[in-house]
Order: C-alpha cells, then sequence, then structure tokens
C-alpha cells in the first residue's frame, strides 16, 4: 500500500444497515438521513484510488454463540433474536460496502476492533499507524476504536458523516467526546 492509513468500515452489517436487518427501524434511518450510505462509498473510492487499505471489522459469533458474553447489555439477546451470525447474512457487509478481494476482514466478539482480533497484528505489519474510522455505531466501535486506538498510539481521524448512533443524540453525544482524542473529518474533505 502507498499509505500508512486503513480506512476501516466498521459494522456495516446487514443486521444493522441493510432495510430488512434489525437496524432497520433504528441505524437506517438515521444513516439515510445523514447520507451515511453515499457518503461510506465516497470514502472507499478515494481511499481505494489514494492507494489507502480498506479494512472491514464485523461483529460475530459462531452459530452456537459460544464467544457471546451472557451477561452483556450490548450482546446479550443475539442469540435469542438470532443476529450477528457468522457465516449467515446478516453478518455480511452491506452490498453498497462490499470488500475487494484482498480486504482485511477482522471479526470481533466485542464492541471493540482490537479486543482479541487480528486487527493490531495487521497494522503493526503494514507499518500503518493512522486509522481513518467509519461505522455503526458512533457511540458503539467508533469510540471503541478511537479511545483504543489513541492509546496505542494511533492517530485517529472519524469520518462523521460515515457514522451514525441509534439515535442523532448519541451520534452527536459521542462526537462530542471523541474530539478529544480524533480528528474529526468527513468523505470529501479527509486527507487519504
Amino acid at each position: 500500500m502507498a499509505s500508512k492509513s486503513i480506512l476501516l468500515v466498521m459494522d456495516m452489517l446487514n443486521d444493522l444497515v441493510h432495510p430488512d436487518g434489525m437496524g432497520g427501524t433504528s441505524y437506517v434511518p438515521l444513516c439515510e438521513a445523514r447520507g451515511v450510505y453515499d457518503n461510506t462509498k465516497l470514502a472507499i473510492r478515494r481511499a481505494r484510488e489514494a492507494g489507502v487499505m480498506v479494512g472491514y471489522v464485523r461483529v460475530g459469533f459462531s452459530p452456537d454463540y459460544a464467544e457471546c458474553p451472557p451477561g452483556s447489555p450490548v450482546f446479550s439477546k443475539a442469540k435469542a433474536n438470532n443476529v450477528f451470525t457468522l457465516g449467515g447474512w446478516g453478518t455480511e457487509v452491506y452490498e453498497g460496502f462490499a470488500p475487494q478481494p484482498g480486504d482485511p476482514d477482522i471479526v470481533k466478539h466485542r464492541v471493540s476492533p482490537f479486543y482479541g482480533t487480528k486487527l493490531e497484528p495487521l497494522l503493526r505489519a503494514q507499518g500503518i499507524g493512522r486509522l481513518i474510522l467509519s461505522g455503526v455505531s458512533t457511540n458503539g466501535v467508533v469510540s471503541a476504536a478511537v479511545r483504543e486506538g489513541h492509546d496505542r498510539d494511533y492517530a485517529c481521524v472519524v469520518l462523521e458523516d460515515c457514522c451514525a448512533g441509534a439515535t442523532e443524540e448519541e451520534h452527536m453525544f459521542a462526537l462530542a467526546g471523541l474530539k478529544r482524542f480524533a480528528a474529526i473529518s468527513s468523505a470529501a474533505d479527509v486527507t487519504f
């Protein structure tokens, strides 16, 4: 790769951002209203044109949900609701942002894209020092990536128009807290 940056497209899964997924009543309306779908496509296109690696972070659990924490307020109902099952439609990246062959696929079992995943070994092996972050939710995976990325000495940039929370309030509150740890930009304005 020509750059020491990576664009991470995080949790843009059918379960969360497809109109037929469980996020159809929360994330989908906000993604549509905020232009997240088109902005994410723009960010991916611009990153590829600049020679920047595009990586995909996906939350998911094996069909028996062995990795799913039963006491988690976020994930404890995944099994009962039959969501986030690896190998199924729900954990596939939304078709508008589909990965290309060779794009890194980082599967996680918690909110953080770093915890128990191959993300950091990939970043270190590729000499990447800058994370350009997008996805849902702003107050979940994006916030976790920024805070952990910062503490692991990565420069972080949040593409705010490529993110959404379950509510506009969650999104705005998360961004207000992240400004201390990351640069805030947009798909059109970020320098790849």
